[in-house]
Order: C-alpha cells, then structure tokens, then sequence
C-alpha cells in the first residue's frame, strides 16, 4: 500500500493587534474606542486581519479596557490586558506575544489599531510573506518601513527582550534588517496614524 504525501500544513499566522493606547494627543480618548463607519476602530482593525487571512487574533488592550470589552464586539479573538500599557507600545508587543506563545502560532502578524487606511489586502500581502518560522516581512510605503510587520515564531523571545518604550520592535528590526523582507504596499494602503484631532478627519 503506497502512501500518499501529506500536503504541506498551512502555517498559522496569527493577528496581533495592538490596541491599548489611550489617546493622549486625543485628550484622553481611547483609540479601539473611536468610531469609524459606525463601529468602535478595534472592531474594523479586528475584521481587517481575519479578512487578510489571520487565524487566531489576539487584541492587546490597555486604556478603558473594561469599556472596550463592553463595547466592542470582539467574539472569538483573544482579549490580552496589558496593565503597562502606559509604558508605550514595546509592553503592548511583550504582552501580545507572550500570549502568543502558548498557541501553535507558526508567526504573528503585527497591526496597529490607529491605521485605518491599512486594510485586508495590505494584510494578505504580507501574511503571503511567510516562509517559515525564522521569517521577518514588513509592509512598505514609498521604500518607508511600516506596519503591519511579520515576525515567525522563532524570533518572539528576541523581539520580547528588546521591545520596550514606543519603539515596539524598531531596535530588533534595525539590527536585523538584512534579513527583513521590505514588501511595498504604498498601491493598495495609506500608513496614517489616528493620532491628534485634525488625524480624526480619517474616520468615516
């Protein structure tokens, strides 16, 4: 009896979607919180990653995250509470991915909740950047690193270690940028932050 070849297993990249930051050039106004066609942000960043092809999600909340949990509808991610989420984006990125490493993750794919103008299709680029779990792809803007990023499993320790501030991963990425497949998606998405009260004309 002759056995067929297993096909290969589709990997698993999971969403990480940071989401904890409160606002604070938006008087305080938690990010997952603002509204954008009708609905809290979190909730179209969430929609953005699984339609892009992400499986699980994992949503790091901070700011008013007993509110977002109320508010949002975020069934079937993984809420993630960051109690140092103050501390800048590097605790938002240690917490996720330390939530992701008790899941069979293959790689995590790193959104962030306040670039709308980012959606599935800039997602399913670089979610198709995977090789394996050593793997590191960002997306671009005009030559210009952004986000979202994907990092393979086997480099989650190192990032976690280095992560730290607001830098989020920007040391590890620097020193490894050799390795770091830069993917452009200036054609099919626009990298702005919803940071300060003129940014709010983004929303819709």
């Amino acid at each position: 009896m002759t056995h067929q070849a297993q096909p290969p297993k589709e990997p698993i990249v999971a969403g990480l979607l940071l989401a904890a930051g409160g606002g604070r050039r938006l008087g305080g106004r938690p990010k997952s919180l603002l509204t954008h066609r009708g609905r809290p942000l979190v909730e179209h960043a969430v929609r953005v990653l699984r339609e892009g092809g992400c499986d699980p999600v994992h949503v790091v909340l901070g700011a008013a995250s007993d509110r977002v949990r109320k508010e949002a509808e975020l069934s079937g991610c993984v809420l993630v509470d960051n109690p140092e989420w103050e501390e800048g984006m590097g605790s938002s990125l240690r917490a996720g991915l330390e939530s992701l490493a008790a899941t069979a993750a293959d790689a995590a794919l790193v959104s962030l909740v306040d670039q709308p103008g980012i959606g599935a299709a800039a997602v399913a680029r670089i979610r198709a950047a995977y090789r394996s779990p050593d793997s590191l792809a960002a997306a671009a803007y005009g030559g210009e690193r952004g986000h979202p990023v994907l990092f393979g499993a086997n480099h989650w320790t190192d990032i976690a270690a280095s992560a730290g501030g607001d830098r989020g991963a920007r040391a590890f990425l620097k020193e490894h940028e050799s390795s770091l497949a830069l993917i452009e998606c200036g054609d099919i998405a626009e990298a702005y932050d919803i940071d300060t009260a003129e940014d709010l004309a983004h929303l819709e």
